[in-house]
């Protein structure tokens, strides 16, 4: 791999999903605000509140008293603060005000109140903080420094512009009298949420109008160079064999364009299976960033599909090898646990005996391309959430609805599959290689062929192929016909070196 594309494609990826991010912020806060225009108010469940004492007060409210609000900024255009207070007795009259803090502990200076040190509302808990005094609290109501305040029977509401400085709450009785239970609601209008949220938009606007030719100009510059020639497993065959002649037989299953080898790759370790999530961390944290290039790439490829109906060859090249180099990882670790020998660090075919390929359609479908991967997918992904659920099954199946919906998780990387069928069966062969030294080859053969299913109906959902992925089990190390992409093809006896024909097929069994 070039350094130049791998830099971009680093760097584009990193902007590209601060961008995202941003720009998700960017929407929700107007979301936010336009849900509290007209003079609308987020506001808290109706609670009770209760003291023995003479008030009830909140903690002091510090705004722009350390540090000075930036400039052109007033401390009123942060939003509004509404209270309401609503006494249970309904003859009782209450009393709530907000006032500045210094005044206000002068006030009730030697009058014993309770201070609102803590609230939770789900489920709803409150703490209290008890100051003691034996003085009693002249009227409320009579006190010149509240900066809004209400008094009365039944509902009192105050509502009030943030200002600088340091404010506390406060709630009474109207005579000031011991023993206060009322119901409280809060709620806040924040004004600044419009200016934020432009001001987010427009960061998401540029990260991504940088980030994502970066990322799409490293893809493109990585899939161009298209894949190494193919190879046979030195196993797969014997000395000097030949494939068989062009023409699936009428006992052969229909090959489908999606190709996905995997070679039991014996001698296996006994216990190498133990720490290989941790021997593959390197890969996970490369994969991370592939993948976010993954979606990106096919989001691009769908917008190239929707009006010339092909899908650039140098994308298609990348995503099939970021699919190559998951599936290696995969093999080696707790998706099939194949093979002992490390993952090479490449998008392109090599002589490693995991292998992952799709065959370049000249031409696809507009309007599929709108509807397959999440529409027509479903019942494969409902099949997926039993063959393969747990974390490999959501995060396959969500890379795939992800590719076109915009939906991406790739940091558990689909390797680690012990909460899946999948996974399960993988346990059992781990155990069998822990006690035995041998892997059963009809439970690696099964294994394989929920990997095959999962693999086709994932190139699928990113939009590769138009044909539809079967609903079945094609059990075996390679695909049963033992198709390639390009046709029938006599099979070297050893891997070809990187001089030899290039090609995007897989050879015949």
């Amino acid at each position: 791999m070039k350094i130049a594309n791998v830099v971009m494609l680093v760097i584009g990826t990193i902007l590209a999903l601060i961008g995202m991010v941003l720009g998700v912020a960017a929407v929700s806060l107007g979301v936010l605000y336009l849900v509290q225009r007209d003079n609308g108010y987020f506001t808290t469940p109706t609670e009770t509140f209760r003291t023995e004492s003479s008030a009830l007060v909140s903690e002091q409210m510090e705004l722009f008293v350390d540090e000075p609000a930036p400039p052109g900024f007033r401390s009123e255009d942060i939003g509004r603060l509404l209270l309401r207070a609503t006494a249970t007795a309904p003859e009782t009259e209450t009393f709530i005000g907000i006032g500045p803090t210094r005044d206000l502990d002068a006030y009730l200076s030697n009058v014993a109140h309770t201070v609102v040190a803590d609230v939770q509302y789900d489920p709803f808990e409150v703490g209290y903080r008890n100051v003691t005094g034996d003085e009693t609290a002249a009227a409320p109501e009579e006190q010149p420094f509240w900066a809004v305040s209400a008094v009365g029977a039944g509902t009192q509401q105050v509502e009030w512009d943030l200002r600088e400085g340091n404010w506390t709450v406060v709630v009474m009785n109207a005579d000031a009298s011991p023993g206060i239970e009322v119901d409280l609601q809060a709620g806040a209008h924040i004004d600044v949420l419009g200016p934020i949220a432009l001001a987010t938009a427009g960061g998401a606007a540029i990260l991504l109008i940088i980030g994502l030719p970066l990322l799409l100009a490293g893809a493109i510059g990585l899939g161009r160079h298209g894949p190494p020639p193919p190879y046979a497993a030195p196993h797969a065959m014997s000395h000097g064999a030949t494939a068989p002649p062009g023409g699936p037989r009428s006992h052969e299953v229909r090959a489908y364009p999606v190709h996905l080898r995997g070679d039991l790759d014996e001698p296996l370790s006994r216990g190498l299976w133990l720490i290989k999530w941790a021997a593959a961390i390197p890969h996970f944290i490369v994969l991370l960033f592939l993948h976010i290039a993954f979606l990106f790439a096919t989001l691009l490829a769908g917008f190239a599909i929707l009006f010339t109906s092909r899908y650039p060859r140098a994308l298609f090249d990348f995503n099939v090898g970021v699919l190559r180099w998951t599936w290696r990882v995969a093999f080696y670790t707790y998706s099939a646990l194949g093979t002992d020998r490390y993952p090479p660090f490449t998008l392109h075919r090599t002589d490693y005996p995991a292998d992952f390929d799709v065959e370049y359609p000249e031409r696809l479908s507009r309007g599929l391309v709108l509807i397959k991967w999440w529409l027509l997918a479903i019942p494969h992904y409902l099949v997926l959430a039993v063959l393969a659920g747990g974390w490999l099954g959501g995060w396959s199946t969500g890379i795939a609805t992800g590719s076109g919906a915009g939906g991406d998780d790739a940091t558990d990387n689909g390797t680690w599959a012990f909460g899946s069928l999948l996974g399960i069966l993988v346990l059992f062969a781990a155990l069998a290689l822990l006690f035995t030294g041998a892997y059963p080859r009809g439970l690696f053969d099964f294994v394989m062929g929920i990997n095959r299913w999962l693999y086709r109906v994932w190139a699928y959902a990113a939009l590769m192929r138009d044909e539809y992925p079967p609903f079945r089990f094609d059990q075996g190390a390679r695909d049963p016909d033992g198709r390639g992409p390009t046709g029938p093809q006599k099979l070297p006896t050893s891997p070809p070196t990187q001089d030899g024909p290039s090609t995007s097929g897989l050879p015949r069994m």
